[in-house]
């Protein structure tokens, strides 16, 4: 935890009609969550850890813009909507505000969870600019290109009980069963995924893409949304520390090469 507050997000204009959204990377919890919390809360376990590492070529290499948030999904989730409603009716779902790690256990002590107005305002503090940032960017990138790609980006541990049965697939695309982008790019992301060997992979599974590829995915106007949820176990080690494994990474980053190339070369 830092004592000082942070903005809420970090922008990164590219001039590419190509958007990264790493919702999931921020780690930055405020003083009191260290009273209100479990302690083990306060490592937040639960990050999509590296990924900013793992995509740096996306800027680099693409032109790609890149937005990524400061605080803890702990804090706020700013994959989930505002009203809170589930992502996946009938499943465990973690909130809006989580209280509850992706094991099951209690995130807070008791009696310490958030109220309706802290909920309220951590959205007015911390998921409303990150969105209204991501909004803007892809609303720039459209004017200027005519159509844009939004690339949102996750990573969690293969197996949890709690949220899935059995192992997860090591890619998981989602593309909210083929309503958030065009056909033809689903099509092509399908086919690296299927041509390669080295990883197993889905598409629609049981990751289907959260709120911010059903938000924003609008392919009637020209907004193309798709979301891969990647195993740690691609690219880094499952167990704390969580360090990232340079061999692992290696054999996954020319998949996720080819992915967000196809992402930014591709036209309606």
């Amino acid at each position: 935890m830092s004592p000082t507050q942070p903005a809420p997000y970090t922008l990164h204009r590219g001039t590419a009609p190509l958007v990264l959204s790493l919702p999931h990377v921020g780690t930055w919890l405020p003083e009191e969550c260290a009273q209100k919390m479990v302690p083990r809360a306060l490592a937040v376990d639960d990050t999509d850890w590296h990924l900013e590492a793992l995509y740096s070529f996306v800027r680099q290499e693409l032109g790609a813009s890149v937005i990524v948030p400061n605080a803890s999904r702990y804090w706020v989730d700013l994959n989930r909507p505002p009203e809170n409603a589930p992502m996946y009716p009938g499943a465990n779902n973690t909130e809006l505000c989580p209280t509850r790690f992706f094991t099951g256990e209690p995130l807070y002590l008791a009696a310490c969870e958030p109220t309706v107005h802290e909920v309220q305002s951590r959205v007015a503090q911390w998921w409303q600019p990150y969105h209204g940032a991501l909004a803007n960017e892809l609303s720039r990138l459209r004017a200027q290109h005519g159509h844009v790609v939004l690339w949102d980006g996750h990573s969690i541990k293969g197996t949890l009980p709690w949220l899935f049965e059995g192992r997860l697939p090591d890619l998981n695309l989602g593309t909210a069963n083929a309503t958030s982008c065009a056909v033809s790019l689903r099509d092509a992301l399908c086919g690296v995924l299927e041509a390669q060997s080295s990883f197993t992979q889905v598409a629609d599974g049981r990751f289907k893409g959260g709120y911010i590829t059903r938000q924003y995915g609008k392919p009637t106007e020209q907004v193309h949304a798709v979301q891969l949820e990647m195993t740690w176990d691609t690219y880094m080690a499952e167990q704390p520390p969580y360090a990232i494994d340079t061999v692992r990474a290696a054999r996954i980053t020319p998949v996720l090469r080819q992915l967000l190339s196809i992402c930014a070369a591709w036209r309606p």
